[in-house]
């Protein structure tokens, strides 16, 4: 009786237990079916800017993290599985269906799952891979519209140069490398982005972003303080010519008479606020593309008027305090003015950097040569070192091609004003005179020395009011 009793227990229990397992199995393969059919875990990108690029890699990591829990459940129903069968070996029905489920465990093998899983994960990644190609051609196709000269050529009243100006592009943008360097490629819509962006002769494009046209801080204003320390003068002057050690040793010799100056100067100019002036000096008959015909006869009785002028203009200019820069080369020019690299047919690469730039006439020629279209927009920020002048019809333009009067000295078309001669507008030399034993030293009259600091409004017209 005990026996049976225990074989009765034995069959109830596995009756039981039976439901219990499959449920518990049909959850499971229902659970297998869904990851199988899902879409796996979000993307990840291989590297920043490229979210569509994806791997195989990605997607299997965490794949095989899933399928290790799903593999140690199918484990722990095997056990119970077998624990069971043991239990129930006298019921041949019960292990009839034990053995239909384990056979159906067997079929859920890891291996496949983990191979159609990898599929999948493929397949997605094939998938991201045809995005990417899409997004790549979409690209490449609105960057062609320029390339092949698709952009149309706006017609606004206020630009009337624009479709002469963009002709002329086409037929001559690679006669100077200073186009490429702009990023000029050939295109129609390169040319538009050029003439509105670089020079001024088409309207702004539509399209373009416009936090990609450079923004330029104005500078901060400085006061201006006399200075008599001439030794950071003389270093900026630098050497290397006669020329320019003659400019230093006068330059040190009347050291003493400008700082006397200065401060008599602002002893009287006390409570007058004066702002720092950023001033180019290029010294253009100095440099060896005009020759420098002056250097090499400095100790041989040649002139040097010339560069006695300039000596003082340099001293006048610093001892007032203004922001002085030196230029007698024409690779200094450049650099000083941030002339971009090719044969001087481009603007400048920014805004002007300087408030005035005294020069002479070969200066202007050299400004002429690689200042591109910035000269005319800042020609009233030259100041031309015009000793003893140039006569009004042969600066004008007009009036000197139609009366015959241009020459390579003239036709510059600059207001009067600009013209530093000795007679109007500038004092060329400091001069020495002896009383008794004593040198005195008459530096400027202290009207003409304040000039150089006062007359440096900007003109505003080209036209010459002396004619």
């Amino acid at each position: 009786c005990v026996s049976c009793d225990k074989a009765l227990c034995s069959r109830d229990t596995v009756f039981m237990v039976i439901p219990c397992l499959i449920f518990v199995l049909g959850l499971g393969f229902f659970s297998l079916c869904f990851l199988m059919t899902s879409r796996g875990p979000p993307f990840t990108a291989r590297s920043e800017g490229n979210p569509f690029t994806m791997s195989a890699e990605t997607h299997t990591r965490p794949s095989r993290g899933v399928l290790r829990k799903i593999s140690e459940m199918l484990e722990v129903i095997l056990r119970r599985m077998d624990a069971l069968s043991r239990l129930s070996n006298s019921s041949s029905g019960d292990a009839h269906r034990l053995e239909e489920l384990s056979s159906a465990l067997d079929r859920l093998q890891p291996a496949g799952l983990l191979e159609r899983i990898e599929s999948i994960a493929q397949n997605m990644s094939d998938l991201a891979l045809r995005v990417e190609q899409i997004l790549q051609r979409s690209v490449r196709d609105k960057a062609k519209e320029g390339t092949l000269g698709q952009c149309e050529i706006p017609k606004e009243p206020r630009y009337p140069d624009c479709q002469s100006k963009v002709d002329w592009m086409r037929a001559r943008w690679t006669s100077d490398p200073c186009y490429a360097f702009y990023g000029v490629d050939g295109s129609d819509c390169s040319f538009l982005v050029y003439l509105s962006e670089v020079e001024w002769f088409c309207p702004p494009m539509a399209w373009r972003n416009d936090s990609s046209a450079p923004t330029h801080k104005p500078r901060p204003r400085t006061q201006a303080a006399f200075r008599s320390d001439m030794g950071p003068l003389l270093e900026q002057v630098g050497g290397g010519k006669e020329s320019l050690s003659f400019m230093k040793r006068r330059i040190r010799r009347l050291g003493p008479q400008w700082a006397s100056a200065a401060r008599r100067l602002d002893d009287r100019l006390r409570h007058l606020v004066r702002e720092q002036k950023r001033v180019l000096v290029h010294v253009g008959f100095l440099t060896e593309e005009s020759g420098d015909v002056f250097s090499p006869k400095v100790l041989k009785g040649g002139p040097l008027g010339e560069m006695v002028q300039w000596a003082d203009i340099f001293s006048a200019l610093y001892v007032l305090g203004h922001d002085l820069k030196i230029s007698v080369s024409l690779k200094e020019l450049q650099g000083f003015l941030g002339v971009p690299p090719g044969r001087g047919s481009c603007p400048l690469t920014g805004p002007l950097p300087f408030d005035l730039i005294y020069t002479d006439y070969h200066g202007l020629q050299h400004m002429k040569q690689h200042m591109g279209l910035s000269l005319r927009r800042h020609k009233c920020h030259i100041r031309v070192i015009d000793t003893f002048g140039t006569e009004p019809p042969y600066n004008h333009e007009e009036y000197a091609t139609l009366n015959g009067y241009r020459t390579n000295w003239g036709y510059w078309n600059l207001n009067c004003k600009q013209f530093m001669t000795m007679f109007r507008r500038w004092r060329s030399f400091i001069v020495k005179r002896l009383h008794h034993v004593e040198v005195v030293a008459t530096i400027m009259s202290l009207s003409s020395l304040f000039h150089v600091y006062i007359f440096t409004h900007p003109c505003t017209s080209t036209q010459c009011p002396c004619i």
